[in-house]
């Protein structure tokens, strides 16, 4: 019986168009078919041949990387481009967010300072209270 591997991972799994290769490293090995050939059959007279190839495979290369670099499930393309986005963007963050706690703090702290001027300090009134009476003429019966 044959064994055939089963990835554990399925999203990984990607389909193959032709050649074994996928619709993206078709079209960046034709890409770079399309700009190293003729820059070797048009340099090679003038520059040589070694020269002219090392040239194409120059000029090759890097769509050759975007065909086949990938770094945690995403291509070459979207890595340079959040690189290029950390690096010449602004580091600050132009938005700020209200700090909810503050402004409940600010809120509370106004009232206290609303309530206090209007009624006096928190010792006058309860002062005022019964239940502070009460407790005022306990403690004098009990040390007299």
């Amino acid at each position: 019986m044959p064994y055939v591997p089963v990835p554990k991972d399925l999203t990984k799994v990607k389909t193959k168009l032709a050649f074994n290769l996928t619709k993206r490293q078709l079209i960046c090995f034709s890409l770079a078919a399309l700009v190293g050939l003729p820059v070797y059959f048009l340099t090679r007279g003038t520059i040589g041949n070694s020269a002219a190839v090392l040239l194409m495979i120059g000029l090759m290369m890097p769509f050759f990387f975007f065909a086949m670099y990938e770094r945690d499930g995403q291509p070459a393309e979207k890595l340079l481009k959040a690189r290029m986005r950390h690096k010449l963007w602004p580091r600050r963050r132009p938005y700020r967010t209200e700090n909810l706690y503050r402004t409940l703090d600010k809120k509370e702290v106004s009232h206290i300072v609303k309530n206090q001027t209007a009624g006096g300090t928190g010792k006058t009134s309860a002062e005022k209270c019964k239940a502070g009476k009460k407790n005022q003429k306990r403690s004098k019966k009990g040390r007299s």
